[in-house]
């Protein structure tokens, strides 16, 4: 069990498993409700839990360790998160999560592009291929027709 839990693959795989979830839990939850108040319980339930694992896990020290760059780029990264939640149950309160879900998944799109052009990472052309194909996947998901 170590090898698995220390492969990213492994916590990628089960990411994309609990995004499946949320989208799909999240559209049977944001029926009726406005979707401002579904992503702040959501963001309470969130915050209490990974609080929580915090505590257990004795990293609160570690909080008051964190240099000042790295708070920074993670208040960047919450407030991006909480735009892309607000965003996206705004989308699930609208539209189907088997159409919304692909589009928002485009964020791989943009990760591909953002870590090559921001953070010097570099694709070989067979990922490019990929990315294109993920970006074709999505648009055609979302396409009515």
């Amino acid at each position: 069990m170590s090898d698995l839990s220390s492969s990213w693959r492994f916590w990628a795989l089960l990411s994309a498993a609990f995004a499946a979830a949320t989208a799909t839990l999240a559209k049977a939850g944001v029926e009726g409700v406005p979707p401002d108040v579904a992503t702040f319980l959501r963001t309470v339930v969130i915050l209490a839990l990974t609080g929580g694992i915090v505590v257990w896990a004795g990293q609160v020290p570690d909080l008051a360790r964190l240099p000042g760059r790295t708070v920074g780029f993670l208040v960047l990264s919450g407030l991006a998160t909480g735009a892309s939640w607000l965003c996206y149950f705004r989308a699930l309160s609208l539209g189907e999560a088997s159409r919304v879900a692909p589009l928002d998944k485009l964020s791989v799109v943009l990760v591909a592009l953002f870590g090559a052009a921001f953070l010097g990472e570099r694709l070989a052309p067979h990922h490019w291929l990929g990315v294109a194909l993920i970006a074709l996947g999505a648009g055609l998901l979302a396409w009515r027709g």
